[in-house]
C-alpha cells in the first residue's frame, strides 16, 4: 500500500462522517423548496403521496452524492498536496 493511501484512509473516514452531517443539514434546508412542509416524508409515512416520497428520496440521494463526491475529491487533492501522490 502506498503512502498516499495510508495518509488518506483516516482522512477519508473523518471526511465521510463530516460530509454526511453536512449533507443532512443541506437537505433539511433544501426540502421546503421542493416539497410540502418542513419535514421530508419517510417511506412509511402513510399520509404522504408516492410522488412526494419518491421526490424526497431522489433529492436526498442527489444531495448526499454531490456532497460526498465534493468532499472525497477535496480530500484526495489535499493528500496529493501533502504526499505528491493521488490516493487511488
Amino acid at each position: 500500500m502506498n503512502k498516499a493511501k495510508l495518509v488518506y484512509r483516516p482522512v477519508g473516514l473523518g471526511l465521510g462522517a463530516a460530509s454526511g452531517m453536512v449533507a443532512a443539514a443541506l437537505f433539511k434546508q433544501l426540502w421546503p423548496v421542493f416539497g410540502r412542509g418542513d419535514d421530508a416524508p419517510d417511506a412509511l409515512d402513510e399520509g404522504r403521496s408516492w410522488p412526494e416520497v419518491l421526490l424526497a428520496a431522489g433529492v436526498q440521494g442527489a444531495v448526499f452524492a454531490v456532497v460526498k463526491a465534493g468532499v472525497d475529491r477535496a480530500g484526495a487533492a489535499g493528500v496529493r498536496r501533502l504526499t505528491g501522490t493521488w490516493p487511488a
